[in-house]
């Protein structure tokens, strides 16, 4: 799984179920390989299937609620995730993911709580970071949403996709060549990010810069 070999984890993982019925471990990793083949009611299912043998999995939860979220059932999937912080309650991962499903809802404020308690658990964790500045630049706070990235950006300095975004921020500050930094910053680190090209263009075009 861990490979990326979802096919291959998802047969083992059946086969194994025959001897160990009730591994709330093999259920888990057969849901998340099911999600990583984009089967998602297949996902929902075994995670389901763990939690009845163990109600109080929290993983299960989690994975559970990034299932959902990926369905578009943000209401359940953000129930998932309180279900996780009310078993877990320092359960970084849990909050950062709730903040995501808060923000798709339009939630800034709520999302940038959510965020912010992530943070406090994991003052580290570059993606909340990166999350952070998208709901910031949402409520239109673009100088305190470049923080947030760059604040990702230190702790992780080949994060393609918070290029990207500060390059989205630093265009809406009429700060175009150093916008198109950014997106050139991001396509040295990930080459094929057609939305860095898209971006980028977008701030030649506000140049004058046609062709």
């Amino acid at each position: 799984y861990t490979q990326g070999q979802f096919q291959k984890a998802l047969s083992q993982g059946s086969e194994l179920l025959k001897d160990f019925p009730n591994s709330i471990n093999l259920y888990n990793i057969i849901g998340a390989s099911n999600k990583g083949l984009g089967k998602l009611e297949e996902a929902i299912e075994a995670y389901k299937k763990a939690l009845s043998i163990k109600p109080d999995y929290a993983e299960a939860y989690n994975n559970m609620g990034i299932a959902l979220k990926d369905q578009g059932k943000l209401e359940e999937s953000i129930e998932a995730y309180n279900k996780v912080i009310s078993f877990k309650p320092d359960y970084a991962e849990a909050y950062n993911n709730m903040g995501i499903a808060l923000k798709d809802q339009g939630k800034l404020d709520e999302a940038i709580e959510a965020y912010n308690k992530t943070l406090s658990l994991k003052p580290d964790y570059a993606e909340t970071y990166n999350n952070m500045g998208i709901a910031l630049q949402g409520q239109g706070k673009l100088e305190e949403s470049i923080e947030a990235y760059n604040k990702a950006l230190s702790i992780n300095p080949d994060y393609a996709e918070t290029y990207n975004n500060m390059g989205i921020a630093l265009q809406g500050q009429g700060k175009l060549e150093e916008s198109i930094e950014a997106c050139n910053k991001a396509l040295s680190l990930k080459p094929d990010y057609a939305q860095a090209y898209n971006n980028m263009g977008v701030a030649l075009k506000d140049q004058g810069k046609l062709k």
